[in-house]
């Protein structure tokens, strides 16, 4: 294990041996790095917090701290982090409440950029992009293969599923389903994502049958109930992907961005 002398590590934190912690770094008791992972220079890193293997975290990154709810009182609520994530400078990434499940949990191969927020209660899946200065409230659910680009805001309790798309300074404060990009201030559908599923080699049919899926609920003026039904019935309702488009809809409790 490489610790540099200047950081502080509590005797009761449990460190993988291949752990590299930088300069000025202070590191909780309940706290626990996997193999791999690389802490670099003035980091904080408290609470109960669980970190997996092979993540690197920059500078004057904030990890595991106490939530801004005013709800909490201090309760141990946890952090749970998986593998391979990236974490820039002076991101904040915060405990749960036992309000909700008590967790904020990510999971693998995320990006997380300079300034970006994590509040408490997310649950945000796996290789997703966070680009400088976006950040999620309380109790919001990411899905996976997501960008949010820089200064978006989603509210609190809302869905960002996988797939989508948020623009730059995008504020989101209904569900975004899946594959769908968003723009604006409240933010407004503007299609999907069709260049990013070329580029992931979603097949020709895949993305014609997603195509009619968005038209049916974004641009024929039918009422949402109506339109699902409709392409519940029609003639791509085997295709997984169209599938998920619909589930997600289906799922929203805050309604969709429209």
């Amino acid at each position: 294990m490489a610790i540099h002398p200047t950081s502080l590590i509590d005797s009761k934190a449990e460190i993988d041996s291949s752990v590299e912690i930088g300069s000025f770094c202070v590191i909780g008791p309940d706290v626990k790095i996997g193999a791999g992972t690389v802490v670099k220079s003035h980091v904080v890193i408290n609470g109960h917090t669980t970190i997996g293997c092979n993540n690197e975290i920059y500078q004057f990154a904030s990890v595991g701290e106490a939530n801004q709810d005013k709800k909490y009182k201090g309760e141990p609520t946890q952090l749970i982090i998986g593998d391979g994530n990236v974490i820039r400078e002076n991101a904040t990434l915060h405990r749960g409440t036992i309000q909700d499940n008590s967790l904020t949990q990510i999971g693998d191969n995320n990006l997380f950029m300079a300034s970006t927020h994590v509040g408490h209660d997310c649950i945000v899946g796996n290789n997703n992009i966070m680009a400088n200065f976006a950040a999620l409230a309380g109790h919001v659910h990411v899905g996976d293969n997501t960008i949010l680009g820089g200064y978006t805001g989603v509210h609190q309790f809302c869905q960002v599923n996988s797939y989508s798309m948020c623009g730059m300074g995008s504020m989101v404060v209904k569900d975004i389903p899946c594959y769908v990009m968003v723009s604006g201030d409240p933010a407004k559908a503007h299609g999907m994502n069709f260049e990013g599923m070329r580029r992931r080699g979603v097949s020709k049919e895949v993305i014609r049958a997603l195509k009619m899926a968005y038209k049916t609920v974004y641009l024929k003026g039918l009422t949402l109930e109506i339109a699902l039904e409709s392409l519940e019935q029609g003639e791509f309702s085997q295709i997984p992907e169209v599938m998920n488009f619909i589930s997600s809809i289906r799922q929203s409790k805050r309604g969709i961005v429209r």
